[in-house]
């Protein structure tokens, strides 16, 4: 009989992200499984074509927990032979299992990967990793046709705060693609999520019209992944989308201020991270998350900087 696998993962794009890896890592060690996921609504995506999977529960979150008793309700019925809780909830200990992997965040400054590794004894930490089909990567192809390189852009955060500023990201793209860039004449394909388009028009606006993809709220998270393994590298905010990158296994670079590179920042052969001169602890004394529309925050760390580290992943990858 084949084994039945609750694996219950983040509301969050990004820290679901994270979580890909681990779930490889356990799929691979029972292959035969049946799998479900728990996951946030925009995350779903992320899962779909997994090969054993069985069925995805969107939690939306609710009033009072709702969304936890719906779980409930849809999940109780199940003998689950295999319960992986990475929300630190109560929930698990409600369900018939044979087995409970529980996440318990460290108090130690440790990457949320090997964090999450810690949970369920994987040594190393897996990587983030995607699961696409070829209707999928079929349809990035004609998003993201041949004809050469192409820079990929997040410019946009789930917060003002930990956005670097647009006429940056303009500059970027011009020192990457422009004449005697090392992209010199590549495409520039623009990423970002629904509701995100006015944030990241003046970067759209600068980048000419011939070499402009606009991805910008038009994918879903698999098509975006799909995406993302056609570009050359990628160059964005600390996001979601930085993390979907990391999972394409192209060359990432991720810009930090307000939020800890330590725990968060991308992982892979050829990722790197540059942060501002001032440390979290500094934003943190400033208190800068008080107003939600604080801008500006990442824009002590030079373009030219950016430019040169970014130059360095793509010899890396040569």
């Amino acid at each position: 009989m084949s084994q039945r696998i609750l694996f219950i993962t983040s509301n969050r794009v990004g820290d679901a992200v994270l979580t890909t890896g681990i779930l490889s890592w356990l799929l691979e060690r029972n292959p035969e499984a049946k799998l479900t996921v728990a996951c946030g609504p925009l995350a779903q995506d992320l899962f779909r074509h997994i090969p054993q999977l069985e069925r995805i529960i969107p939690m939306k979150k609710g009033r009072y927990s709702a969304h936890w008793r719906r779980l409930w309700a849809q999940s109780v019925g199940t003998r689950w032979d295999l319960v992986v809780d990475l929300r630190h909830s109560a929930f698990s200990w409600l369900v018939w299992t044979r087995r409970r992997m529980i996440f318990s965040p460290s108090s130690e400054t440790k990457h949320q990967l090997d964090q999450l590794a810690a949970c369920v004894g994987a040594d190393p930490a897996p990587l983030p990793r995607l699961w696409l089909d070829e209707e999928t990567r079929a349809e990035a192809e004609r998003l993201i046709p041949d004809g050469g390189p192409v820079l990929g852009i997040g410019p946009t955060a789930n917060w003002t705060g930990k956005m670097w500023g647009a006429d940056n990201y303009a500059a970027l793209i011009q020192a990457l693609t422009g004449e005697g860039g090392v992209l010199a004449k590549a495409r520039v394909a623009v990423f970002g999520g629904p509701g995100e388009q006015e944030a990241a028009r003046p970067v759209l606006d600068s980048i000419p019209p011939e070499r402009r993809i606009d991805l910008v709220g038009a994918c879903p998270l698999d098509l975006a992944g799909a995406c993302l393994e056609r570009c050359s590298l990628y160059v964005g905010n600390d996001s979601g989308l930085m993390h979907l990158a990391c999972a394409a296994r192209i060359p990432v670079l991720g810009l930090f201020g307000p939020s800890r590179q330590e725990i968060y920042g991308p992982r892979g052969e050829r990722t790197a991270f540059l942060r501002t001169p001032e440390s979290f602890e500094d934003f943190v004394a400033r208190r800068v998350w008080d107003p939600k529309d604080i801008t500006g925050l990442l824009n002590s760390i030079p373009v030219g900087k950016v430019a040169e580290t970014a130059a360095r992943l793509l010899i890396l990858k040569a």
